[in-house]
């Protein structure tokens, strides 16, 4: 089966089948030489080696940039999805009374950043979406004149629902809100325009389906946003001049870079860069078309083996990310029993969550489905 992501480049592909891009993508190949580079650079050379690669952040913010639709000064590199969170609710310019909407859902990194807001007399509003997901509609019965941030996972960690960012957007904007955005579970298996969507802030890790390391992030900020937005932790490189180290009155860098604080993950920003390149050579739109024929093949197997699918399957709604639970299976014991037949997923007493990408195959779906179906014959 030909895949968008050219399978040759995934050295996991020799060992297992690896379903587990919601928990930590793996390196391509390209990146991994990239990485060993670095280390040898530094190992042999210290700062002689590790120079260039300083030099080359610009380009590495540039491909980040150019991969959502943003200007290479609307990017900064930071240690973690939260961090970029941290940025927005420490830096925002909140009034008591203020409030916050969010889906009840969240993943922690889009949550506890936000919490201490309540000591500053900001109310947050959790949506709850066991009675329904926080589609525009629903934003619109929610939203008021106070609300100045709305935000929301693009993918939805647990069981993968994809939210409707423009639409979204566009009732947050209508109310005079800003919207933000946690693009982990999505950004690098499906396509995304920033500008497009009316994301005025975006934050994501690259250890998922950017296929990096972990330890490196990115905050996407809107350029006319930046003065809005105070910065709470600056660094030795916020300023404008960071080699004029005795200046310390100087004003900030005007761009978003000045939220880097300090010396940046050189290896990380290299390891985004370079898996970037990667996925854009095999197209998001293609790896997106891929990976949700192998979510619906996963899926219709499961329905029909009788598993309960958590959350929504649509054209628009669906992810790479299928959690599923037998009524009459333990999931950890499956998940342990699939792990030692060479698949890897993540499994929780709730479920087993599969998040397939651009380099699996219809094939490697077909055998898990078929491992769990001999597994409950066993089990029986």
């Amino acid at each position: 089966m030909t895949t968008p992501l050219p399978r040759e480049l995934f050295a996991v592909t020799r060992s297992a089948k690896y379903f587990n891009h919601a928990a930590v993508g793996v390196l391509p190949c390209p990146t991994e030489i990239a990485l060993h580079e670095f280390v040898a650079a530094h190992a042999q050379a210290g700062v002689l080696g590790v120079f260039p690669y300083e030099r080359n952040m610009p380009q590495y913010r540039a491909r980040i940039a150019g991969f959502i639709g943003a200007q290479p000064g609307e990017i900064a590199i930071l240690r973690n999805t939260g961090d970029g969170a941290n940025v927005l609710s420490a830096g925002y310019p909140w009034e008591a009374g203020d409030e916050l909407i969010l889906p009840d859902d969240e993943f922690p990194a889009n949550v506890q950043p936000w919490l201490p807001l309540r000591n500053r007399g900001v109310n947050i509003r959790f949506i709850e979406m066991r009675k329904s997901r926080m589609t525009p509609d629903v934003l619109r019965a929610h939203i008021t004149p106070r609300t100045k941030i709305v935000t929301v996972s693009w993918v939805s960690f647990h069981d993968g629902y994809r939210h409707d960012l423009a639409g979204l957007a566009e009732i947050a904007h209508g109310s005079g809100a800003l919207f933000c955005v946690d693009a982990i579970q999505g950004l690098g298996a499906f396509p995304l325009d920033v500008r497009a969507c009316g994301v005025d802030a975006l934050y994501a890790g690259g250890a998922k389906w950017l296929l990096a390391l972990q330890g490196v992030s990115f905050l996407y900020l809107r350029a006319d946003l930046l003065d809005r937005i105070g910065i709470a932790s600056p660094g030795w490189r916020s300023t404008a001049d960071m080699w004029d180290f005795l200046e310390y009155g100087q004003p900030y860098v005007d761009d978003v870079t000045r939220f880097e604080g300090g010396t940046p993950n050189f290896i990380g920003a290299l390891s985004l860069a370079e898996s970037i390149a990667v996925i854009e050579e095999a197209g998001t739109p293609r790896i997106a078309a891929h990976v949700l024929e192998l979510t619906d093949r996963l899926v219709e197997r499961l329905r029909q083996a009788g598993a309960e699918i958590a959350g929504v399957r649509s054209a628009t709604e669906s992810s790479g990310i299928v959690t599923f639970v037998f009524s009459d299976i333990d999931p950890v014991a499956l998940g342990r029993h699939l792990q030692k037949e060479g698949f890897v997923t993540t499994y929780r007493p709730k479920g087993i969550r599969v998040a397939p990408h651009g380099y699996n195959t219809a094939e490697e779906i077909d055998a898990f489905a078929d491992a769990i179906a001999a597994y409950r014959m066993e089990t029986k």
